[in-house]
């Protein structure tokens, strides 16, 4: 299927309609970025114990000396063999950032329920850079929503995404990223999480999809992401001469 094709300028007149509507939606988004910014914070009193390539560091410990810390809840689960591919196209785009992220006072740690030797053989087929430490056995990912035991996929409702939803919409593991501050105290505050297509800014491939001609191109969310190493090799455009 084909666009309507128009003059120069007709189509200047189109593109200056949608400039208005693009400067809107920035608008906005600098709006709701102040208001995150604005939104109250809760202390983090519960000792939480992750295992990491370095050995059992707490909450606090993964700041790794800085004031803030993002957490990605990445779905890997202990009985899984491999990660998420939504989490891993996320993860695709993160070791770049790092250096970035880090100097400006801010760190980075993937968080997933298998245990560290199934996360270390993930993460080197990947070929990832980036902190990514273990709960298991701890009660993190089921506090912060992002994890369902049988017993909670067996109720009438689960949480996530800070609303009620079927367990049948849910699963064992479900994505999501939260923040965290650090004062000078050490004390520790969760300010901010975000759930489903929530972090979808953070994956850079869909925002240029986003201004290529076919968009995403999809007919569900993310339904053509693989793995980066699942790809079939694409095809090659034929030329005239063929």
């Amino acid at each position: 299927m084909q666009n309507e094709v128009v003059s120069r300028e007709q189509w200047l007149e189109a593109r200056r309609a949608l400039l208005l509507k693009e400067k809107e939606a920035t608008r906005l988004r600098d709006s709701v970025n102040a208001a995150r910014l604005a939104l109250p914070w809760v202390r983090v009193d519960k000792d939480y114990v992750f295992d990491t390539p370095e050995g059992r560091k707490s909450l606090a410990d993964l700041f790794d000396g800085r004031s803030q810390l993002l957490i990605y809840h990445f779905m890997l689960g202990p009985d899984w063999d491999a990660g998420c591919p939504g989490c891993s196209f996320l993860c695709d785009h993160v070791d770049g950032a790092l250096p970035h992220l880090n100097h400006h006072d801010v760190t980075w740690v993937a968080v997933s329920r298998a245990p560290l030797d199934k996360i270390a053989a993930y993460k080197s087929r990947m070929g990832w850079k980036f902190p990514w430490v273990s709960s298991f056995g701890s009660e993190f990912n089921f506090d912060y929503h992002v994890s369902f035991s049988p017993d909670d996929l067996a109720k009438d409702k689960v949480l996530y995404n800070f609303t009620a939803i079927e367990p049948a919409e849910a699963h064992d593991e479900l994505p999501g990223l939260s923040a965290f501050y650090r004062n000078d105290k050490g004390e520790v505050f969760h300010t901010y999480s975000s759930y489903a297509r929530g972090p979808e800014e953070l994956i850079g491939t869909l925002m240029i999809l986003d201004r290529a001609p076919k968009g995403r191109n999809e007919d569900g969310t993310m339904n053509f992401v693989r793995r980066h190493d699942e790809y079939e090799e694409t095809a090659k455009t034929p030329s005239c001469c063929h």
